[in-house]
Protein backbone atom coordinates (compact mmCIF):
# COMPACT_ATOMS: atom_id res chain seq x y z
CA UNK A 1 0.00 0.00 0.00
CA UNK A 2 1.56 3.27 -0.59
CA UNK A 3 1.73 5.50 2.13
CA UNK A 4 1.66 9.28 1.96
CA UNK A 5 3.05 10.69 5.41
CA UNK A 6 -0.40 12.00 6.66
CA UNK A 7 -1.79 8.22 6.13
CA UNK A 8 0.87 6.85 7.71
CA UNK A 9 0.98 9.26 10.72
CA UNK A 10 -3.23 8.81 10.82
CA UNK A 11 -2.89 4.97 11.12
CA UNK A 12 0.33 5.29 13.37
CA UNK A 13 -2.23 6.89 15.66
CA UNK A 14 -4.60 4.59 15.09
CA UNK A 15 -2.94 1.90 15.70
CA UNK A 16 -1.68 3.03 19.03
CA UNK A 17 -4.74 3.93 19.82
CA UNK A 18 -6.18 0.48 19.81
CA UNK A 19 -3.01 -1.17 21.39
CA UNK A 20 -4.18 1.69 24.27
CA UNK A 21 -7.93 0.62 24.24
CA UNK A 22 -6.41 -3.11 24.47
CA UNK A 23 -4.43 -2.17 27.26
CA UNK A 24 -7.53 0.08 28.71
CA UNK A 25 -9.19 -3.54 28.47
CA UNK A 26 -6.63 -4.70 30.71
CA UNK A 27 -7.09 -2.59 33.37
CA UNK A 28 -10.66 -3.35 33.84
CA UNK A 29 -9.55 -7.01 34.54
CA UNK A 30 -6.83 -5.97 36.92
CA UNK A 31 -9.05 -4.18 38.87
CA UNK A 32 -11.27 -7.37 38.75
CA UNK A 33 -8.74 -9.33 39.44
CA UNK A 34 -8.42 -6.60 42.66
CA UNK A 35 -12.25 -7.17 43.38
CA UNK A 36 -11.59 -11.25 43.60
CA UNK A 37 -9.16 -10.80 46.05
CA UNK A 38 -10.84 -8.24 48.18
CA UNK A 39 -14.51 -10.17 47.53
CA UNK A 40 -12.69 -13.58 48.27
CA UNK A 41 -10.96 -12.27 51.67
CA UNK A 42 -13.87 -10.68 52.61
CA UNK A 43 -15.66 -14.17 52.61
CA UNK A 44 -13.03 -15.87 54.33
CA UNK A 45 -13.34 -14.07 57.39
CA UNK A 46 -16.87 -14.22 57.24
CA UNK A 47 -16.15 -18.08 56.86
CA UNK A 48 -14.27 -17.66 60.03
CA UNK A 49 -17.31 -15.81 61.57
CA UNK A 50 -19.83 -18.12 60.50
CA UNK A 51 -17.35 -21.41 61.83
CA UNK A 52 -17.21 -19.45 65.26
CA UNK A 53 -21.13 -19.24 65.94
CA UNK A 54 -21.36 -22.83 64.51
CA UNK A 55 -19.10 -24.24 67.35
CA UNK A 56 -21.13 -21.84 69.96
CA UNK A 57 -24.28 -23.25 68.41
CA UNK A 58 -23.06 -26.98 69.47
CA UNK A 59 -22.26 -27.86 65.57
CA UNK A 60 -18.75 -28.51 66.30
CA UNK A 61 -18.22 -31.39 63.40
CA UNK A 62 -19.46 -29.01 60.76
CA UNK A 63 -17.34 -26.30 62.27
CA UNK A 64 -13.69 -28.29 62.88
CA UNK A 65 -14.42 -29.26 58.95
CA UNK A 66 -14.98 -26.08 57.77
CA UNK A 67 -11.77 -24.58 60.15
CA UNK A 68 -9.85 -27.72 58.42
CA UNK A 69 -11.26 -28.14 54.89
CA UNK A 70 -12.32 -24.26 53.67
CA UNK A 71 -10.72 -21.59 55.66
CA UNK A 72 -8.33 -19.64 54.20
CA UNK A 73 -7.61 -22.41 51.03
CA UNK A 74 -6.26 -21.54 48.19
CA UNK A 75 -7.73 -20.49 45.40
CA UNK A 76 -5.36 -22.01 42.99
CA UNK A 77 -3.24 -25.02 44.07
CA UNK A 78 -0.73 -23.27 46.09
CA UNK A 79 -1.79 -19.82 45.80
CA UNK A 80 -3.91 -17.40 47.30
CA UNK A 81 -5.26 -14.09 45.36
CA UNK A 82 -2.75 -12.04 46.09
CA UNK A 83 -0.38 -14.15 44.84
CA UNK A 84 -2.68 -14.54 41.02
CA UNK A 85 -2.46 -10.82 41.42
CA UNK A 86 1.41 -10.92 41.69
CA UNK A 87 1.70 -13.14 38.92
CA UNK A 88 -0.66 -11.49 36.54
CA UNK A 89 0.97 -8.00 37.13
CA UNK A 90 4.19 -9.84 36.95
CA UNK A 91 4.10 -12.06 33.59
CA UNK A 92 1.01 -9.45 31.67
CA UNK A 93 0.17 -6.97 33.32
CA UNK A 94 3.48 -5.20 33.07
CA UNK A 95 4.79 -6.28 29.72
CA UNK A 96 1.54 -4.85 28.40
CA UNK A 97 2.23 -1.88 29.99
CA UNK A 98 5.71 -1.70 28.30
CA UNK A 99 4.59 -2.45 25.11
CA UNK A 100 1.90 0.47 25.03
CA UNK A 101 5.02 2.90 26.22
CA UNK A 102 7.36 1.69 23.33
CA UNK A 103 4.33 1.95 20.98
CA UNK A 104 3.54 5.54 22.25
CA UNK A 105 6.81 6.68 21.49
CA UNK A 106 5.68 6.35 17.66
CA UNK A 107 3.35 9.32 18.36
CA UNK A 108 5.77 11.16 20.47
CA UNK A 109 5.20 9.99 23.57
CA UNK A 110 1.58 11.10 23.44
CA UNK A 111 -1.20 9.50 25.09
CA UNK A 112 -5.07 9.34 23.92
CA UNK A 113 -4.09 11.07 20.19
CA UNK A 114 -6.92 8.85 18.91
CA UNK A 115 -9.13 10.40 21.42
CA UNK A 116 -8.04 13.92 20.64
CA UNK A 117 -8.79 13.79 16.90
CA UNK A 118 -12.00 12.33 17.88
CA UNK A 119 -12.88 15.04 20.17
CA UNK A 120 -12.21 17.64 17.68
CA UNK A 121 -13.93 15.87 14.87
CA UNK A 122 -16.92 14.98 17.08
CA UNK A 123 -17.46 17.47 19.42
CA UNK A 124 -20.65 18.98 20.47
CA UNK A 125 -22.30 21.44 18.51
CA UNK A 126 -21.59 25.31 19.85
CA UNK A 127 -19.30 23.48 22.76
CA UNK A 128 -15.28 24.53 22.07
CA UNK A 129 -13.34 22.03 21.27
CA UNK A 130 -9.88 22.18 23.00
CA UNK A 131 -6.76 21.19 21.63
CA UNK A 132 -4.28 18.94 22.83
CA UNK A 133 -1.48 20.24 24.88
CA UNK A 134 1.57 18.94 24.25
CA UNK A 135 2.63 18.72 27.63
CA UNK A 136 -0.41 17.56 29.48
CA UNK A 137 -0.58 14.32 27.33
CA UNK A 138 3.23 13.22 27.47
CA UNK A 139 4.37 10.41 29.58
CA UNK A 140 6.47 12.16 32.64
Amino acid sequence: MNHTPDTAQTETVDAVGKLTEALETVEVARGHLYAFHQLTGSADFALGDAIALLRQAGHTALADRLDAELLGRNVLPGRWTYQVIEEYEDTYYRVFQAFAREARELTGGHRHLHEARLKAERHSPGQEAVPVSTNAHRDG
